[in-house]
């Protein structure tokens, strides 16, 4: 699948960085079409997503979307669902996806140690039947997924605790490798800094 994953401007950056030959390891093994049983579990119980857009003059935009677990709405692994609230009107976001469909979105889910990324096409709906699904919704942004995949948690911080991420970078410290590159499959792909296995996982890097 590496091959519809990553446009020229990736390829020069990859090429340039010496990470071609990992970046197509992770588009094969771990890029899907449609979310896993996993994934649906996960964002079934969220109370946030991170949504990104794109205006048709090319000027993107990206906006919080919150709400009580489960307000996002799963429809099938290929459709999930998003409610719009009452907010300011500007309908800044929903308005970019009624005229470019091309949306991203971002999951965290602390609890797991997980982020989730998703591309798709966005279409805005204010249909009665769509928006009882959705406990005071204005309307519904519902997206068909394109692309979906793990991302390495490594640099969320415990925000319950208080505590940074011990990964990132600081004067006088040696940042521990994340446990997925500690993995035989990523042998010959990843230079490894330290033989300090940490409790994160996540098979693709941050």
């Amino acid at each position: 699948m590496s091959g519809t994953v990553y446009h020229e401007g990736n390829r020069i950056l990859q090429r340039r960085l010496g990470t071609e030959r990992l970046a197509d390891h992770i588009a094969e093994r771990y890029v899907l079409d449609a979310l896993a049983d996993e994934h649906i579990g996960w964002i079934t119980g969220a109370d946030v997503v991170y949504l990104a857009t794109v205006s048709p003059e090319g000027q993107p935009e990206c906006s919080y979307k919150g709400g009580l677990p489960g307000f996002v709405r799963v429809l099938d692994p290929h459709t999930l669902e998003i409610p719009s609230y009452d907010g300011n009107g500007m309908y800044r976001s929903l308005g970019n996806a009624v005229s470019s469909p091309k949306v991203g979105l971002l999951f965290l889910f602390p609890e797991h140690s997980a982020k989730l990324r998703l591309t798709g096409y966005g279409e805005v709906t204010c249909e009665p039947e769509d928006l009882a699904a959705h406990h005071g919704a204005q309307a519904v942004l519902r997206v068909r997924i394109r692309e979906v995949f793990e991302n390495c948690p490594r640099y969320l911080h415990d925000v319950a605790a208080g505590v940074h991420s011990p990964h990132c970078p600081r004067p006088g410290h040696q940042p521990p490798d994340p446990s997925w590159k500690l993995k035989p499959e990523y042998d010959g792909l990843v230079t490894r800094s330290s033989a300090t296995r940490d409790p994160l996982t996540g098979p693709t890097g941050g």
